[in-house]
């Protein structure tokens, strides 16, 4: 007699392409290293500056990032918009720097399509866009151009408005109904299918129940047939089931990571990436092994 593991088959295998980039997610977990370049990120490491966020993705490669994610504005509950030419200010030089001598797809956060085209002229491939499911026609072209990889985050309203759209008739399948617009909007502006990844939105207009209920659901996310993100780094949610402040929050990132592994993410962003790159190493080594096994 022998047991089926049930969620084997739920992190389905996809070749990601950015730019001159393929990657291979589903057997392996991917991790997106954060570098966040901006004064007022709630994580506390936008504070550094440029030649130490240099030094920062260099680690994270090092450490075992994919990807590493640069951002210019921060996209915490309540943040402000920044003009985008002080967006660009704080990302571009990082960008052309990294674009040199990294073998590793660079990816920006931002939904501005000034930023994102100067982003992927320094040297940038992935536009990870909080703003997914509301993107702008002539951003879904320029990243269709450009053949540069996609993130689609689900969020409803700014982040300075988001904490007050929190209302869902059924939070997963309004989450699913509202990518699949995304996507189609991609496809339909240039991007190929093969260029898209999809994150649900851990923190962005969502309560710290709706965060919990998500990441316990993820496997719903495969009906759309594309490469699932997941952030939970350090965020809001672990904090109050906690009780901790951000920089206490790691084996409470660990821990909901590892679950969203198991229930079908394909990649994690992180600002944890040591920890994170081996937490994820030994769920994907338990969930790779025999489909199978005795029963005692």
């Amino acid at each position: 007699m022998t047991v089926k593991k049930p969620h084997f088959d739920l992190r389905k295998r996809y070749d990601f392409k950015a730019g001159d980039f393929s990657l291979s997610l589903g057997r392996e977990t991917a991790i997106m290293g954060i570098v966040n370049a901006t004064p007022d990120s709630f994580s506390g490491d936008g504070t550094l500056k440029n030649h130490s966020t240099y030094r920062l993705a260099l680690r994270h490669i090092q450490n075992g990032a994919h990807i590493i994610d640069i951002g210019g504005e921060s996209s915490r509950p309540g943040a402000r918009k920044v003009p985008v030419e002080e967006e660009i200010r704080r990302i571009v030089p990082l960008i052309k720097k990294l674009a040199k001598i990294v073998k590793v797809p660079i990816s920006v956060d931002t939904y501005k399509g000034q930023t994102a085209q100067s982003a992927l002229d320094a040297g940038a491939s992935i536009i990870n866009n909080i703003q997914g499911t509301k993107a702008q026609k002539s951003l879904l072209k320029m990243v269709g151009r450009y053949g540069a990889g996609i993130v689609l985050m689900h969020m409803r309203g700014t982040p300075k408005t988001m904490q007050e759209k929190t209302h869902y008739k059924n939070l997963m399948a309004d989450i699913i109904r509202e990518l699949k617009i995304a996507m189609e909007n991609c496809l339909e502006n240039g991007i190929k299918s093969d260029n898209i990844i999809c994150d649900p939105g851990i923190g962005f207009a969502k309560t710290a129940e709706q965060n919990l209920e998500i990441i316990d659901r993820l496997q719903e996310l495969k009906i759309l047939r594309k490469p699932i993100l997941i952030g939970t780094s350090r965020k809001s949610f672990i904090g109050k089931i906690l009780n901790t402040d951000v920089p206490d929050r790691l084996i409470g990132t660990i821990t909901s990571s590892v679950i969203a592994i198991n229930n079908g993410a394909h990649l994690l962003r992180v600002h944890d990436v040591t920890e994170l790159a081996q937490a994820a190493r030994v769920t994907d080594d338990i969930i790779n092994r025999n489909i199978t096994k005795p029963s005692r």
